[in-house]
């Protein structure tokens, strides 16, 4: 269900955004997108109250204890509140400020333009208001439901674009009153969903500064590592920029919108493990959580494989295709960018381990130093006369380093993980499958001329060596067996 509301999202945003830049024009779209992003340093907080929220609701639901989970809704939706009061404090002075002094934006667009920014402000409120009852979603795991709602979401995005030339008004105003209209509905069918739903979404008022402080603490944490990713992607753009040009920033952003595409693949999957992987850990099941774990690492990683093998192998065909041109580094920096998110795939089940036993201060302070260290070493590295690549190689390595970090600390966590039966379980199939799944289409790429149709014939190979290689050599005997059985009843069940 989540990887069918993926492809809708996937086809009505590129539609939609096409439109919208037609309908609204080259400077109007700017506006609209510059001034959302004087609001986009809360997206930061509001996703570190998001794992703390989603952690503490499934962990409740995997405990069963409906008292204790109706008081964990109540308290994280009270912090919501205080959280959108003090943003709406910021937003209304300092943010509304900096939009009518600092940014560029033509004195004849400025009206619109306040415009904009208050929907902007309204549809963030909103967004965090929500976030508690997505959380009761996810730990209930009714993952069908934005599957549902997204087809509803996306048809009512596309809707207001279809709208804009029939409405005799300034369409740019139109279009943010309609998209935060938009936006408000789906946040009801939510709250609506999970009121009938879920009997801890009936919101009253906790007085328990306990419990308070201990989501606030979590939070705190979460915001620490959330902080240090940001700091790392945004210093090492800015280095790029300084010993370089913005020619290598643009191939660094090219880059990183192929890495998003293949990760949505990735990161469907994973959306949907992490309850499950809460809720072993609440139930003391913790034999069950690391066969999960361990499973869901290997098919992490045969996922990204299985998509981004052909982006890899046959990225200079496929961006020609796409952008027109093959602007320098663009397609080393996609490859060495695919292949940190794939490393860092790995890391993602541990990292669920590590939140669900709540105490993540180690963790956070560790993994998000590495992160913040990453700049000063690039720094270092581009200042001794490396080049673009080398802060990618940096970053890798130190990724790595951090991969290695994170298993140590879950062993700290729980005495009882196994690095080394976990090692054997998930690195050594790993291992192995890559380069026996790689070595046709690779063969196929260097033997055949690049054109669109031998480009079909390689991805066609990767797909299916993929396939092989995984069901042959990465999967136990009891996984093939499920894989078969499942197959069956999907296609096959009379």
């Amino acid at each position: 269900m989540l990887y069918f509301r993926m492809a809708v999202i996937l086809v009505v945003s590129l539609y939609t955004s096409r439109m919208i830049l037609k309908y609204l024009g080259v400077h109007d779209f700017g506006i609209y997108n510059v001034v959302g992003g004087v609001t986009s340093l809360m997206t930061i907080v509001n996703t570190a109250m998001t794992i703390a929220t989603n952690r503490y609701l499934t962990y409740h639901v995997g405990k069963g204890d409906a008292e204790r989970l109706h008081k964990t809704f109540c308290i994280t939706f009270t912090i919501y509140i205080y959280l959108c009061l003090f943003f709406l404090l910021i937003a209304e002075t300092l943010g509304l400020w900096f939009l009518n002094s600092q940014l560029n934006i033509p004195s004849d667009r400025m009206v619109a333009a306040n415009w904009i920014y208050q929907f902007t402000i309204i549809s963030v409120i909103n967004s965090l208001l929500v976030n508690p009852y997505n959380a009761a979603i996810v730990a209930h795991e009714h993952m069908g439901v934005y599957a549902y709602v997204s087809l509803l979401e996306y048809a009512l995005k596309l809707g207001t674009v279809l709208c804009l030339p029939l409405i005799p008004m300034d369409s740019l105003i139109v279009y943010g009153a309609l998209h935060l209209m938009v936006m408000v509905l789906i946040t009801m069918v939510y709250r609506v969903y999970c009121y009938r739903k879920f009997p801890e979404c009936r919101f009253r008022y906790y007085k328990d500064p306990r419990m308070f402080r201990e989501i606030l603490s979590y939070s705190a944490w979460n915001l620490f590592g959330s902080g240090a990713a940001a700091a790392k992607g945004a210093g090492v753009n800015i280095l790029l920029n300084v010993f370089f040009s913005p020619a290598v920033n643009a191939a660094r952003g090219i880059a990183e919108q192929v890495n998003g595409a293949v990760n949505m693949f990735f990161s469907n999957f994973i959306f949907a493990v992490r309850p499950q992987i809460t809720k072993y850990y609440a139930q003391d099941n913790i034999v069950e959580m690391f066969k999960l774990v361990i499973r869901s690492t290997k098919f992490s990683w045969y996922l990204i494989l299985l998509c981004s093998m052909p982006v890899i192998i046959e990225a200079p065909v496929l961006i020609q295709l796409w952008l027109g041109q093959l602007p320098d580094y663009v397609i080393v920096f996609t490859r060495l960018t695919i292949l940190i998110s794939a490393i860092n795939s790995i890391s993602s089940p541990m990292m669920t381990v590590a939140h669900a036993t709540g105490r993540i201060k180690l963790y956070q302070f560790l993994v998000g130093t590495l992160q913040i260290l990453i700049v000063p070493a690039v720094y270092i590295g581009l200042k001794l006369g490396g080049s673009p690549i080398a802060a990618y190689l940096i970053s890798m390595s130190i990724d790595i380093f951090a991969l290695v970090t994170r298993l140590w600390i879950v062993k700290r966590l729980i005495p009882s993980f196994d690095i080394l039966d976990y090692s054997r379980k998930v690195f050594i199939p790993i291992l192995m499958v890559t380069p026996i799944a790689a070595l046709l289409p690779v063969l196929s790429h260097i033997l055949l001329s690049q054109s669109l149709l031998h480009t079909v014939i390689t991805i066609a190979i990767s797909v299916l060596s993929a396939l092989v290689s995984i069901y042959f050599v990465g999967l136990d005997k009891m996984e093939r067996s499920y894989v078969v059985g499942l197959v069956r009843s999907k296609f096959f069940h009379k």
